[in-house]
């Protein structure tokens, strides 16, 4: 007789005692975790960042530095800056360009990755296990709800594992194509943005330098002439109180004095401003001492082409046009990557895997795969994405079609602005013409004695202001003449010699200049 008993007779007695050890132990596993995890929370609440201000120290550190840099790597001025000098170290060292130059790079880095995006992906994974108790299971049976196997693993305690993914997405890499194309069109658009800033400052240094040429040529003279009206208004109040003349004309004869006083005050400020102003668009330190050297005469500038083929070469060359087609082309490929993104994913998978793990009976092997992906709520959307993407193209459309029509308006604008300037040059000309003959002639009345000194005093600095506004007139009528060239979309430079030695730009500027006069000559241009 068989005394031994059947598993079918064991097994009910041990599985549930052994879903009862499971059940009982699994709290008692809970509580350490629980320890843990609190410990872990009281850590990272001791560890919280809090704010750090900047120390006295640091600050003081940090301005020395910047200080230090905003002018490095700079010639200084060691002879008398001309007006092309002028223009090439602002070209070359100011740092709003700096700035769009830097930006420019940075665009052009983005484009590199954004290319770089639509390689394929090679993934290398590597990873170690370590666990304290095998990884065990049992079974049960699904209608007696009894263990049919003892428990049992497969799966080393310490186990190494290693992969090698090659992977390619035909969708991602559409969209990438499309987002890189994007980013080819932004490095134009900075590149554009550039060209803009680079004309703004061409034309402020263009009328900051002949204010600062005046200012170098009257400031001398406003001191002496303070000096005199200051000793007539010393003079007077000693009358005054000497009673030699009457009350009534001693305060208005002191009134006078004072007014001029004010007047002469006001353009010493004036002047006082004028050259900062330039020493910012050059990048000189402020308070450098530098001097000037403008050519001899007043050179008018004249700008005779045709209102035609003005509008024409502005619609050409504005960079703010070309920015704007640009952006169109910008939303075109973003139509093409909507589109896109409506068809499906097609992965391809290529790897090798590495486990050391020691049950398994391959430890290397290669793996390849296809997978195919398809969001079908795209499809029921595409209506809309489309719309919307054909929507940003129209409105990119429009944007450069107003943008169009504000720059012919802006041609019309420069040339009458530019022909105002000249009108005005030319009265503020015969003006100080007749003011340095009224002052002449007061001169010598006075050397004879026939008149005062006021009258003296009121024709120099009616003559000395006459002169700052002369000179302010040909700053308008440059700047006017630089705006107009700016309307057009002519450039001080070439682009790409915006990194060049000084030498270099000023050769650059002034083979610009001529090839502006020989564009021009074959349409009306001229600069005289």
């Amino acid at each position: 007789m068989n005394l031994q008993p059947s598993v079918a007779e064991v097994m009910p007695s041990t599985a549930p005692a052994a879903r009862t050890a499971r059940e009982t132990r699994s709290p008692r596993r809970l509580r350490p975790s629980l320890i843990a995890a609190s410990l872990a929370a009281l850590w990272l609440a001791g560890c919280a960042v809090r704010p750090t201000p900047f120390t006295d120290a640091e600050r003081v550190q940090s301005a020395q530095a910047d200080r230090t840099a905003m002018f490095a790597d700079q010639p200084p001025l060691a002879a008398p800056v001309t007006l092309e000098e002028a223009m090439a170290r602002a070209i070359r060292y100011n740092l709003d360009h700096r700035l769009k130059m830097m930006e420019e790079a940075l665009a052009q880095k983005q484009l590199d990755v954004a290319n770089f995006d639509m390689l394929p992906r090679l993934t290398a994974q590597a990873g170690y296990t370590n666990r304290n108790h095998p990884l065990a299971s049992s079974s049960e049976g699904l209608y007696t709800n009894t263990e049919v196997v003892p428990p049992s693993f497969s799966t080393d305690q310490n186990d190494r594992t290693a992969d090698l993914m090659f992977s390619w997405n035909l969708l991602d890499f559409g969209v990438s194509y499309f987002e890189a194309k994007e980013q080819a069109d932004r490095v134009l658009v900075v590149e554009q943005r550039r060209r803009k800033v680079m004309q703004l400052m061409m034309q402020q240094v263009r009328e900051a330098y002949w204010e600062a040429v005046g200012a170098q040529r009257l400031s001398s003279r406003v001191g002496p002439l303070l000096a005199q009206a200051k000793q007539a208004l010393d003079d007077s109040r000693q009358s005054q109180q000497e009673g030699l003349r009457s009350p009534l004309d001693t305060l208005a004869y002191q009134h006078s004095l004072l007014d001029i006083m004010r007047q002469l005050e006001i353009v010493r400020d004036q002047l006082d401003e004028a050259r900062p102003r330039l020493a910012s668009l050059m990048n000189v330190a402020p308070g450098t001492d530098f001097t000037l050297a403008p050519p001899e005469g007043f050179a008018r500038p004249t700008f005779d082409m045709p209102m035609e083929r003005m509008e024409e070469t502005a619609l050409e060359r504005r960079p703010e046009l070309v920015e704007a087609s640009y952006n169109e082309r910008i939303s075109i490929n973003e139509t093409h990557k909507a589109i896109a993104k409506l068809l499906p994913g097609i992965e391809v998978q290529l790897g090798g895997h590495y486990d050391s793990n020691s049950f398994l009976v391959y430890h290397a092997w290669r793996a390849a795969g296809i997978n195919v992906s398809w969001n079908l709520l795209n499809v029921l959307n595409a209506k809309n994405i489309r719309g919307l993407a054909d929507a940003q193209h129209e409105v990119a459309h429009a944007q450069r079609l107003a943008l169009s029509m504000a720059v012919l308006t802006q041609v019309h604008v420069a040339r009458a602005e530019l022909s105002a300037k000249e009108r005005q040059f030319d009265l503020n000309r015969q003006i100080n013409d007749v003011d340095s003959q009224i002052l002449q002639h007061t001169h010598n009345a006075t050397i004879a004695n026939a008149q005062g000194k006021l009258e003296e005093i009121r024709a120099a600095t009616s003559a000395m202001m006459s002169e700052l506004r002369l000179y302010q007139s040909y700053g308008e009528l440059e700047s006017a003449y630089g705006q107009m060239l700016a309307t057009i979309g002519l450039d001080a430079v070439p682009a790409n010699v915006g990194s060049a030695d000084l030498k270099s730009i000023e050769q650059s500027i002034d083979k610009e200049q001529l090839r502006w006069a020989a564009f021009g000559h074959a349409d009306g241009v001229k600069t005289q």
